[in-house]
Formats: structure tokens, C-alpha cells, sequence
């Protein structure tokens, strides 16, 4: 669907911000919320109504700030540039901001938010200047946005909140599930870096049948963006991973192109790993998906379940302090990103008899259901909606708007 499009400056007033001087006393400590950039680094909702800040109104009327009505949407415009949030109070903001006071007969400030949230990188790309980076006033009001119809925007917008409190509820199941996990660890197997039962320290490489189940995805050129498809052989990357695959592509492969890159599949069992952006998370290829493709930023481990089961070592992957240590030896106290396949393959974990394992993953398996398992179909097709719509809808120019 085609929608007109306007320029933000034909559809919002842009607003820049200021800073007192704080060598004055009398401007500072009033009633007045003021915000920087830094308050909104720490903030997961889409609302801000607090600030770490406030000044008077001698401080407001000693510089080039003002008061932003409620429902103006906050857009830091350098250190850095991108971050976004809608103010559910009257505030003001220094001059990390060009703000927007959207026309609401127009523009909608929550299709606003959003449209702003998906398209960060290419908000960054805006940027200009030789010390930092920073998008002017000019810039922003030139930004072209699509406008569909007033209804259509407030409808998008809330299947976008809804869509963005699942992904939320996401993220704190999996940090519930993670700290589960860790007592059953500890539990059942103890510290590793003690190894207080005395279980044999096994290289992964020989946990496996073949030198290449260990795996990198497929390099750039053997993949190209052009082949990528709206259904067939589904194709997963970091996002996915990184929320334990309850969230759905919407990348795929035809049939051909999955046969050709075969070394790359992802089959049930399987560990998958990033090794970019947030480096080392991995999780198991779970059986109630069909065999997929690995992006390049991928790695797998294909473990031969006979040795070690493959929940075992994912979590010893993930968690572990033992394996974080090798990593920084390996890699010379560099992060993941240091650690090509080869180094991969020479990590060893903690391996007792599979009976031992198997009641590890057991209990980490009904600990799992009982998180995941309600409204398990609801979630994933409200984010696979969400990414949906901010592709076609919102006129995305990133891969994701859910957080990685």
C-alpha cells in the first residue's frame, strides 16, 4: 500500500532545546523537567514523565529552551542520535534535541514515534560534522514520512504498543528462565571454574561427528539480499536468537537457494550462537520449527547427542564464567567477536554422563513450559505482525524494530 507523504516540517513544528548556565544556582533545582539525552538511554517505555533534572523559570528564560507541550515526540539529534520518546508531561530538553510538536489534525505523535524508532540507523545517517555527528533542525524538517490517513496512523500505533509490550514481556520471561536455569546449574553441577564433582573438560570440537558442525553462516557473497523471499525455507538472524526464536521471521528462501547453502541448515538440536551485535548469546533450534538457514552472523553447533545434549552445552555456552575465561584467553582478553571457527572448536565445557544431563535439561524443560508455554501462538504472531508493519506500513529502512 502507497501512502502520500509529507515533510516533518509541513506536519510538525521542530523545537530545539538549551542548556542554563550552570554556573548559575538560581537556574537550576526548580520546577521545571528538564531532559538530556542520557535519560532517555535508560528508558524502556515509549512514555518519559521523570527527568534527572530541573530548572527554573529564570534558568528557561536565560536560554533558547521552552516547554514542550505533553505528546511532543523527543528526538535526540546528537551523543547520540536516534533515541525517542514521547513526553507525558510538559517538559524541556537541552540541546541534544530536535524535538517535534506534531499538527495531532495531521499527524499522530505515537505513528510519529514509531515511524521514528524503526528508521534510527537512517535517522544516524543524517548526521553531520567533523567532532560528532549531530542532525540540525533543517535536516529534520526536510525528513520525508509516509502519512496515511488520521485513523490509519492511531490504528498502526497501537497494534505497534501492543506488539512492543509482548516483546517486553519477552525479554523479562527470558531473563526469569535465565536465572532458573543458573539454580538448576548450580544445583545439579556446581561452579565449573571449581568443578567441585570432578566432571571431565571436553573440547566442543569433539563433542561433534564432523569438523563442520561447528559452522559459521554463509559470507555475503554467497547470500545476497536480492534472494531473500516473503515465504519457503525460513532464514533466521540475531533477533531471533537473541529472544530464543518466539519471534518469527519474515525472511525466507526458495527452495534452490536453501538446497545450495545445505552446509548452513539449522535443524532441530542444534546450537546457534551470534557472533555480532550481542556477541555469544546461543539457544537451541527448537523442534517445533522446520529446518531453516543461518544468516552469516550466525554460528552452529551441531553436537552429537550421544556425548553431550545440546541444552547442556548451550547453557554452559551462554552462561558460563568458565567459558567466558577461555574466550579471553584465546582471543587475547578480546570479546566474542575475536573468536573465528577455529577457536570455537578448541573451547571446552564440563561433561558428566548424559543421564546427569538429561536431568538437567528435564528440569530446565518444565521450568521453560511453564514460562513460555501460555499464549505461546499469540506472541509470535503479534511480532511477526509488528515487524510486518513496520516494514510495509511505517516504510522501514532496518531489518528490526524490536529491540536485539
Amino acid at each position: 500500500m502507497r501512502w502520500p507523504k509529507a515533510c516533518l516540517g509541513e506536519v510538525a513544528q521542530v523545537v530545539s532545546g538549551a542548556t542554563p548556565k550552570s554556573s548559575v544556582d538560581e537556574y537550576w533545582d526548580g520546577n521545571i523537567p528538564w531532559i538530556t539525552p542520557a535519560d532517555l538511554s535508560k528508558l524502556a517505555a515509549k512514555e518519559v514523565s521523570t527527568t534527572s533534572r530541573r530548572i527554573t523559570e529564570a534558568g528557561l528564560e536565560s536560554c533558547s529552551s521552552r516547554i514542550l507541550p505533553a505528546r511532543s515526540v523527543l528526538l535526540s539529534s546528537r551523543a547520540p542520535i536516534g533515541h525517542v520518546a514521547i513526553n507525558s508531561i510538559p517538559m524541556a530538553t537541552n540541546q541534544g534535541f530536535k524535538s517535534l510538536v506534531p499538527d495531532e489534525k495531521l499527524l499522530c505523535p505515537d505513528f510519529l514515534y514509531w515511524w521514528l524508532k524503526s528508521n534510527k540507523s537512517y535517522l544516524q545517517s543524517l548526521g553531520r560534522g567533523a567532532t560528532f555527528k549531530e542532525v540540525s533542525k533543517e535536516i529534520v524538517e526536510s525528513i520525508e514520512i509516509p502519512l496515511p490517513p488520521l485513523e490509519d496512523q492511531r490504528r498502526i500505533a497501537a497494534i505497534l504498543d501492543k506488539a512492543s509490550d509482548i516483546s517486553i514481556n519477552i525479554a523479562r520471561a527470558i531473563q526469569i528462565e535465565d536465572e532458573l536455569n543458573a539454580s538448576l546449574f548450580d544445583e545439579i553441577i556446581g561452579d565449573p571454574v571449581l568443578n567441585p564433582h570432578g566432571f571431565p573438560r571436553v573440547p566442543l570440537i569433539d563433542l561433534c561427528s564432523t569438523p563442520d558442525d561447528i559452522k559459521c553462516g554463509p559470507f555475503g557473497t554467497q547470500l545476497k539480499q536480492h534472494e531473500f523471499k516473503q515465504s519457503g525455507v525460513p532464514l533466521w538472524g540475531i533477533k531471533h536468537v537473541n529472544r530464543r526464536f518466539h519471534l518469527a521471521t519474515n525472511e525466507f528462501l526458495d527452495r534452490e537457494t536453501a538446497e545450495r547453502l545445505s552446509a548452513y541448515s539449522l535443524l532441530e538440536g542444534d546450537i546457534v550462537m551470534t557472533r555480532k551485535g550481542t556477541v555469544g548469546n546461543c539457544c537451541v533450534y527448537p523442534s517445533s520449527l522446520r529446518p531453516g538457514v543461518m544468516h552469516s552472523d550466525l554460528l552452529r553447533i551441531r553436537l552429537d547427542s550421544n556425548k553431550c545434549l545440546p541444552g547442556f552445552a548451550a547453557y554452559q555456552l551462554h552462561h558460563s564464567h568458565d567459558v567466558k575465561r577461555q574466550i579471553d584467553l584465546i582471543s587475547g582478553g578480546a570479546i566474542m567477536a575475536g573468536i573465528n571457527v577455529g577457536k570455537l572448536k578448541s573451547i571446552d565445557i564440563l561433561v558428566p554422563s548424559v543421564d546427569t544431563q538429561k536431568r538437567f535439561e528435564s528440569l530446565v524443560a518444565a521450568a521453560s513450559r511453564g514460562i513460555w508455554q501460555p499464549n505461546a501462538i499469540m506472541r509470535r504472531h503479534s511480532l511477526a505482525l509488528m515487524s510486518s508493519l513496520s516494514s510495509r506500513l511505517l516504510g522501514r529502512k532496518e531489518d528490526s524494530l524490536i529491540p536485539q
